[in-house]
């Protein structure tokens, strides 16, 4: 059979690295160590895996799972082969943590190394908001898979304050808290319908990135 869809640049990815991008929008995980993935985020695998829901890990993230229903989607992955991973067509970029900690809006988290410790975080003076609330934060040695609702963008909130979409703010650098800032004056150009305009405050050592998307909209509640 002649087809371009068995050109070399469709074949599978062959590399010794456990980390490897098929594409720019599909990553292979070659096993063995376990990863935890976010449900739905398997698309394919080649040989022998199990799949278990993960557990919560204690009372805190499981009361935090039954607020924010963040965190409550992830699955453990464990088994000989490879599993590719992908999302709704979206850009994906992997970071390797060397130590230090990284904060993950939950809805672009595809997968991550089992090693790492993980913990679900509500926002500071986030108030009654829902969406983009609670992030999952990541630390340890190891290799994240976010995803990206187009090419990302690297900003630097070191020299002056950065704001932010929350539905478009993917990952930030773990020592920087953001807060919300609500600019009502805004909202009637940038909000959603709404009147009201809410971004993530980021300022001091660190980055965020951000995708050119902002996802659904922020809704907030007295």
């Amino acid at each position: 059979m002649r087809s371009e869809l068995f050109a070399e640049t469709n074949r599978e990815s062959q590399s010794t690295e456990r980390w490897v991008l098929q594409s720019k929008k599909m990553l292979r995980v070659g096993f063995g160590p376990e990863v935890l993935a976010a449900k739905g985020a398997m698309v394919a695998y080649q040989g022998q895996f199990d799949f278990k829901h993960e557990g919560s890990g204690g009372l805190g993230k499981f009361m935090k799972k039954m607020v924010s229903g963040e965190g409550g989607s992830l699955m453990r992955v464990a088994g000989q082969g490879e599993v590719f991973f992908a999302r709704q067509g979206a850009d994906v970029f992997t970071l390797t943590l060397e130590g230090e900690g990284i904060t993950i809006n939950t809805s672009n988290l595809l997968a991550f190394d089992a090693n790492l410790q993980w913990d679900i975080k509500m926002l500071a003076n986030a108030g009654m908001m829902t969406g983009g609330l609670f992030n999952l934060e990541l630390g340890g040695h190891g290799t994240v898979a976010v995803s990206s609702d187009g090419p990302p963008m690297v900003l630097d909130c070191s020299v002056q304050p950065t704001f932010v979409d929350p539905q478009a703010a993917i990952c930030w650098s773990q020592n920087l808290q953001p807060t919300i800032k609500n600019d009502f004056k805004m909202g009637s150009l940038i909000g959603r319908g709404s009147g009201e305009s809410f971004q993530l405050a980021f300022h001091g050592p660190g980055f965020v990135v951000v995708q050119p998307s902002e996802g659904a909209p922020i809704v907030a509640t007295a």
